[in-house]
């Protein structure tokens, strides 16, 4: 952790730190897991209430007349000359309403509660995590009870349900003005043309309050989605480790990538002697070939250099008496075009067979 002495003080600079880095996919993870997932009550609530509002507008037929029905019976059982008011007959009234309630119900509470769980796998996928419920004494903590009340996020949330407040007032007060001339004929209607003129009025202004509180999800969820983003910002140096925990430590790398390179120079020096000839630049650049035709389909680079390797490789060309031809198209093409232990190029056997028998010839094999 970084810090800084000041007049004999120390400052831990990472406080100061600025989170100016997007949170990287290991963060995201932990972060998930953690619970922390964009979400948005808002839409929850506002499914919820949409599917309860076209449950009871679909099925609105069936239970004004079943209701109507149910008060018949009521009535006609209430009629009736022998009809006693006891245990048994109240037993039955209550199972007639519970039938006819859970007909209605059902459906309109069942698909309910299938939006509440859709709008929350949407929104945080197919999570189970116990970790909230767990008991802990911080949930407790009468200071930290009075921080989260008097939070920014509190006070967020009461600003919005204030406005939420007041939106649906003001719908539902317009909306009524609206037909406010029209409720003084009600007296003259039936009892049923009534209650067909208040459903009217009470679902339009339902469905205009839902339209807005569909908007206020949608934008409460933006916000919550930009909101859980600065939250998983990271620092640089937040990255930077994070990066070598899972890479490994650059450092140690480069010593493994520097040891490899060793290892590497190490056996192609050792397999310099077997070269039937050297190919150079004359300088900068160095490629040994091998050629043997029992075992190979054409000649093969077994060791290459540039500058000072270039100037080894020469060297130990020297030491064992292997033929050094200069060629600078050649020594360059084979450079950048085949590695270590790779066939030459087809597009170079012409030249590197001319190369090759200058070599033999020189040597007496030819």
């Amino acid at each position: 952790m970084a810090e800084s002495r000041i007049n004999g003080f120390r400052i831990n600079l990472q406080l100061f730190a600025e989170k100016t880095e997007k949170p990287t996919a290991k963060r995201r993870q932990e972060a998930a897991k953690k619970g922390q997932i964009a979400k948005s009550a808002e839409v929850n609530s506002v499914l919820v209430l949409l599917v309860g509002f076209l449950g009871i507008k679909i099925l609105a037929p069936q239970l004004v007349d079943g209701w109507a029905v149910l008060t018949s019976d009521l009535f006609r059982l209430f009629g009736q000359k022998d009809f006693l008011l006891d245990y048994r007959s109240l037993q039955s009234i209550l199972i007639m309403v519970m039938i006819f309630s859970g007909k209605i119900l059902v459906p309109i509470v069942g698909g309910c509660l299938v939006a509440g769980v859709a709008a929350s796998v949407v929104q945080t996928g197919f999570r189970f995590d116990i970790s909230s419920v767990k008991f802990d004494l911080k949930n407790i903590d009468p200071v930290q009870g009075v921080k989260r009340i008097f939070s920014l996020q509190s006070l967020a949330e009461l600003v919005k349900s204030i406005l939420k407040v007041l939106l649906v007032g003001y719908i539902a007060y317009t909306e009524v003005m609206k037909e406010f001339m029209n409720f003084s004929g009600l007296s003259e209607m039936s009892l049923r043309a009534s209650a067909a003129f208040v459903g009217t009025v009470a679902m339009r202004v339902v469905f205009k309050i839902i339209l807005w509180l569909v908007i206020i999800a949608i934008l409460d969820y933006i916000f919550q989605k930009w909101r859980n983003e600065k939250k998983m910002m990271m620092e640089k140096q937040e990255v930077k480790e994070e990066h070598k925990q899972s890479e490994g430590d650059p450092q140690i790398k480069g010593k493994i990538k520097q040891k490899q390179r060793q290892m590497s120079m190490m056996r192609m020096m050792q397999a310099l002697p077997k070269a039937d000839v050297v190919i150079t630049n004359p300088t900068h650049f160095a490629v040994a070939l091998q050629y043997d035709p029992e075992t190979m389909f054409a000649p093969t680079v077994i060791a290459k250099g540039q500058d000072r390797m270039a100037l080894k490789i020469r060297e130990t060309a020297r030491e064992h008496d292997i033929i050094i031809v200069e060629n600078k198209p050649l020594a360059q093409s084979l450079y950048y075009s085949a590695e270590i232990g790779d066939a030459v190029p087809a597009d170079l056997y012409q030249a590197v067979a001319e190369v090759l028998a200058f070599v033999y010839k020189l040597k007496g094999k030819i």
